[in-house]
């Protein structure tokens, strides 16, 4: 399983030497950019499920297009 943790600043030395410690473990660090992606990545995700579940409604590529 994996797992993205959000950590204070202040912790993150303790957790990733806590983390590390645990030999069942495999810990990256991730950049500011890299986890923005992957956290943009999943909402995208999230909006199309809603989008199939007709919970939402879809745009057209046409219209998307235009906005930009």
């Amino acid at each position: 399983m994996k797992m993205l943790l959000e950590i204070k600043d202040s912790k993150a030395a303790f957790v990733k030497e806590l983390l590390n410690s645990l030999s069942f473990v495999k810990a990256k660090t991730l950049t500011s950019e890299k986890a923005l992606l992957i956290e943009e990545i999943n909402e995208a995700v999230e909006e199309l499920k809603q989008v199939k579940a007709g919970k939402k409604k879809a745009r057209n590529a046409e219209e998307f297009l235009h906005e930009l």
